[in-house]
C-alpha cells in the first residue's frame, strides 16, 4: 500500500507480483486499490483461469463483494463494481517447462493480458540453473513468444542487463 500511496496523482502503473496464485491474497492487493497483476507460476489452463476468476467480481469471476475498501474509495467511486473488471490487467508467468508444455492453452484463457518470462526461474526448471542466456533456453523464451503472439497476447521477460534486453527486443 505505500507504494500505491506514492505513486497516487502519477502516471505510473503499479504491478504486483502477490506470492502464489491464491484468492485471498488477491483479493487483498485488489481491495487496496492494485489494478495490474502479475501472477507467478502459472502452468496450467485452469491456474490460469483461476487468475482471472480471482480477479473479477460474479459472474465473471469469484472476488468477494466488500462495499467499502481503499480499492473503490471507500465507495466514493461512481461505477467501480460496475467497471473494474474491465480495467484489471492480468500478466501470467512462465517460470516451468509444464507452463510451456501448456502455453497454446495458457495464453487463449479470456482474461488473461500478457505472458511473462522468468528467465531465471525458467533455466533452472529446464536444467540450466544459472544459465538463462544458453541457447536451449533462448529456444524456449522465443517458443513462448511466438505462442504469446500467435494467441494476440503481448510478452515481457525479465531481462535487468542490457544484453540480454535487447537480444529479447531482436
Amino acid at each position: 500500500m505505500s507504494q500505491l500511496t506514492a505513486l497516487k496523482g502519477s502516471v505510473s502503473a503499479p504491478v504486483v507480483r502477490p506470492p502464489c496464485n491464491e484468492l485471498v491474497i488477491i483479493k487483498r492487493l485488489l481491495d487496496i486499490g492494485f489494478y495490474n497483476f502479475l501472477i507467478p507460476l502459472v502452468e496450467t489452463e485452469e491456474k490460469a483461469l483461476r487468475a482471472v476468476a480471482s480477479t473479477r467480481y460474479p459472474p465473471a469471476g469469484i472476488r468477494g463483494v466488500s462495499v467499502l475498501h481503499r480499492g473503490n474509495m471507500y465507495g466514493t467511486l461512481p461505477d467501480y463494481n460496475a467497471t473494474v473488471n474491465d480495467n484489471i490487467t492480468l500478466l501470467v508467468q512462465i517460470e516451468t517447462q509444464q507452463a510451456v508444455d501448456n502455453i497454446d492453452a495458457i495464453a487463449a484463457v479470456d482474461g488473461g493480458d500478457g505472458i511473462f518470462v522468468r528467465p531465471g526461474d525458467l533455466s533452472a526448471a529446464l536444467g540450466y540453473l544459472g544459465q538463462p542466456a544458453h541457447p536451449g533456453v533462448l529456444k524456449v523464451i522465443k517458443h513462448i513468444f511466438e505462442r504469446a503472439k500467435a494467441a494476440g497476447k503481448p510478452s515481457g521477460i525479465l531481462a535487468p542487463v542490457e544484453a540480454d534486453a535487447r537480444r529479447y527486443l531482436e
